[in-house]
């Protein structure tokens, strides 16, 4: 734990895997034909071990239990969005950064969930090593099965860096995903909710 000017921050990290993550890293600045008793990379190895532990914590939430630990019965039937909740997540096939947004909505059936855990759920499921496509869905299922709402939506939007620093190297290329359930299979209910995702507060 640190502290620093009144900020405490507390990181949680599993001292065998630090180590293991740490070794293999070292290898890797060899492997790349760098030095890794050189000044500036004596404590890289263990600097990018706790990173990766941090960019990876999903795998040790449980997503569900997030959304069922603030859960309250609600007589509310219209549309609940939650948008623009930001996303850090890494490409499973380069295990580099694919960074954007999501735009969650969803019309409650005599459940709501406290606000809070829907980017809580986002978190959970984007620190893991993921496609754009398969953490689009995995969000709408984990809120469907543990809400059942009405209807659920999702919309990502997200630039990969993979096609930014190799590959085809397109610098603005942003990729949209969408995924929902229920009422939103109805147009006009998607089209309300693009609508206001799209619109900014006064």
């Amino acid at each position: 734990m640190d502290i620093d000017n009144g900020y405490t921050k507390t990181e949680r990290y599993n001292p065998e895997t630090l180590s293991k993550l740490a070794h293999h890293y070292k290898e890797i600045l060899s492997l790349i034909g760098e030095n890794s008793s050189r000044e500036g990379l004596l404590d890289t190895p263990m600097r990018v071990a706790k990173a990766m532990q941090f960019f990876t914590h999903g795998y040790d939430e449980d997503p569900v239990e997030i959304l069922r630990s603030a859960t309250f019965n609600e007589d509310y039937k219209q549309m609940v969005i939650v948008k623009e909740i930001e996303i850090y997540s890494l490409c499973e096939h380069h295990m580099v950064p694919m960074i954007g947004k999501a735009h969650i909505g969803y019309i409650p059936n005599g459940k709501i969930v406290g606000l809070s855990k829907i980017p809580r759920v986002v978190e959970c499921f984007s620190r893991r090593l993921q496609v754009q496509e398969r953490l689009t869905k995995q969000i709408k299922d984990c809120i469907q099965e543990t809400l059942n709402p009405l209807g659920v939506i999702v919309v990502i939007e997200a630039r990969h860096l993979c096609m930014s620093m190799r590959g085809v190297q397109k610098q603005n290329s942003v990729t949209t995903t969408s995924d929902f359930t229920g009422a939103f299979l109805k147009s006009e209910t998607r089209a309300e909710f693009l609508q206001l995702i799209s619109s900014k507060l006064s």
